[in-house]
């Protein structure tokens, strides 16, 4: 067997690109999720609440529904089809601290649940503080002079 055919029998049986169809699924996912929030903020925007407390409401009603979601067992499935789609939105975040305590369960409340709850997302909330506790403080200074 040539280099030649070689190659060609290796591209063959080599699996397709899915490429255009996971950036389509996180495409038209994501934009489900945001708009889902969008519907949200205008709902409690329509119950009189100011738009920041409605930020904070649609905030917390989408960080509870995929902590929910992560409970049943059906943000996976979500996030098996959608990719990127369903991490770039605020439920991916929600779904990085429940999915460990949801499968840590089984080894207790202290030691399992609240234990591994952070494994994921902690590093992530760490940084965060630190970076803006240190971008505050150079805004600070900056602000001195």
């Amino acid at each position: 067997m040539t280099n030649e055919e070689y190659g060609r029998l290796a591209d063959s049986l080599a699996p397709k690109s899915k490429c255009w169809k996971d950036c389509f699924n996180a495409f038209w996912t994501g934009g489900l999720i945001c708009l889902i929030g969008q519907l949200l903020m205008n709902g409690f925007q329509a119950l009189d609440l100011s738009k920041e407390l409605s930020g904070t409401a649609t905030s917390v009603c989408l960080v509870f529904l995929a902590a929910l979601l992560t409970g049943f067992a059906v943000f996976d499935d979500i996030a098996k089809l959608a990719g990127a789609g369903t991490l770039v939105p605020i439920t991916g975040f929600a779904n990085s601290i429940a999915a460990p305590a949801v499968e840590f369960q089984t080894e207790g409340l202290i030691l399992g649940t609240c234990a591994k709850m952070f494994t994921i997302a902690g590093p992530v909330l760490v940084f965060g503080t630190a970076a803006s506790a240190i971008y505050g403080l150079i805004y600070w200074i900056w602000t001195l002079f």
